[in-house]
């Protein structure tokens, strides 16, 4: 193989490839929904409540991930996305980081289709963003001692406070969404846990936190079938 070539591909495998593809992915879907219309794309991939519950599109629970409504909400998660997934898929390794980001993303879609108001439409990928954000917020448990992780710990957790603070004032935010992928993220940091560290973490404690994670997901439902009436 061409040493040119060989480099750029071990550049590639060692850069946060999964980071980009996430953002690769929901820039696609965002321009097919703009210039598509009538492919009604977005209609079929947000989280909608009365379509989990009466038509069973249980798909609704991942697809919202890479849904937006409109340009701001797609280029504010995608700068965020882009500075702090590098960060975190560094970290925790690129198959570690994917399953992070889409089971704290489908969480998240779960508090949404439980808790929220009946015919409630929510999408975005704020739900695995806060996910990873508590992925990282876990870190701070784990490596107490260190100044730079604590530093940048304290950072992270003083703008998720902020910004759960201000989406419950603003109506337009999925607050529900935000705290289920948050959840989903201090839940799954510590299941999936840091490669390379298996002394800094308890396996009962990791397997304790991925049966809460299913007993959360298992609650949503209840009550958003409940909510809909297709449970007494």
């Amino acid at each position: 193989m061409n040493p040119t070539i060989k480099r750029t591909l071990n550049q590639w495998r060692n850069g946060p490839y999964i980071t980009y593809s996430l953002i690769a992915i929901q820039t696609i879907v965002f321009l097919l929904n703009y210039l598509l219309p009538s492919l009604q794309l977005q209609e079929k991939g947000v989280m909608f409540g009365p379509f989990v519950a009466y038509y069973h599109q249980y798909w609704r629970f991942i697809t919202p991930i890479f849904f937006h409504f409109g340009l701001s909400h797609y280029a504010i998660n995608t700068i965020v996305l882009y500075f702090i997934g590098q960060q975190v898929e560094a970290l925790y390794g690129h198959s570690r980081f994917l399953a992070l980001y889409l089971l704290s993303g489908i969480l998240g879609n779960a508090f949404s289709f439980g808790f929220n108001a009946i015919g409630v439409q929510s999408a975005g990928s704020s739900t695995s963003i806060f996910g990873i954000f508590g992925a990282f917020l876990i870190l701070g448990v784990y490596f107490r001692h260190n100044p730079a992780i604590q530093g940048m710990v304290r950072q992270f957790a003083l703008f998720v406070l902020l910004s759960l603070v201000f989406g419950m004032f603003d109506q337009s935010i999925d607050i529900w969404g935000h705290v289920g992928g948050i959840i989903g993220g201090l839940l799954l940091g510590n299941t999936i846990a840091l490669p390379n560290n298996p002394g800094r973490y308890s396996m009962h404690t990791r397997i304790l936190t991925g049966i809460v994670y299913g007993f959360l997901f298992v609650i949503c439902l209840f009550y958003g079938l409940k909510k809909y009436g297709i449970l007494v």
